[in-house]
């Protein structure tokens, strides 16, 4: 096996070891025990258990985000593109279900933002470029949006959760209820939430405090 074939089978096998074990369980030894090599092997590719963590993170991340920057053509419009960020995101759960635990398990102390929580933050910046266009088309302030990229980011990533548990019913219908709560609640967002939630009482309170 060459040193490149290796190195894709320890990143493949080493995957397999995150996602069934987590970071802190899975251990150099496993990874070597499965791959049927010594663990110098392992050392001499990654530095260590943390060094093809890092890689494992960095490759998952990367093709997650790929998948769901090729389904937001420059064509679609709001509905369209919530629909389709939440298909590419069902679609990398069911292609790759190990991929995703590793993502969601708590990375390492001193891993920094990756994992998840760095995936998050580059899927929210593109929603907000999203949402930052259709804030303003409705007359919406704009500095707002990024509240609203993150909600619908977050949502999406707690049903992939429970759903690459249950896997029904069917990615599709999955997507397309995802989608008509996010776009439902974005087409009669108010100009002024922080009024529209208070309701009447509290409106009339103030008018007659004031």
């Amino acid at each position: 096996m060459s040193a490149s074939e290796r190195r894709t089978q320890l990143v493949g096998i080493g995957k397999q070891v995150f996602a069934e074990l987590g970071y802190d369980a899975a251990s150099v030894e496993e990874i070597a025990a499965r791959a049927k090599v010594s663990k110098p092997i392992v050392y001499e590719h990654f530095g260590g258990k943390e060094g093809l963590y890092a890689v494992v993170v960095d490759r998952e991340t990367t093709r997650l985000l790929d998948m769901i920057t090729a389904r937001l053509g420059p064509g679609l419009g709001a509905r369209e593109q919530v629909y389709e960020s939440a298909m590419a995101f069902l679609d990398y759960i069911e292609e790759d279900p190990d991929g995703f635990r590793v993502l969601i398990r708590d990375s390492p102390t001193g891993f920094g933002t990756g994992g998840m929580a760095g995936l998050l933050s580059d899927v929210a910046t593109k929603a907000e470029e999203v949402l930052g266009g259709f804030f303003a088309a409705s007359g919406l302030d704009e500095r707002f949006a990024p509240i609203y990229a993150h909600a619908l980011v977050g949502m999406v990533v707690r049903v992939g959760a429970w759903w690459a548990d249950v896997r029904q019913p069917r990615k599709e219908v999955v997507a397309s209820h995802l989608t008509a709560l996010c776009y439902v609640g974005l087409s009669r967002l108010p100009r002024d939430p922080t009024r529209a939630v208070r309701g009447p009482r509290a409106r009339a309170a103030e008018h007659d405090e004031a």
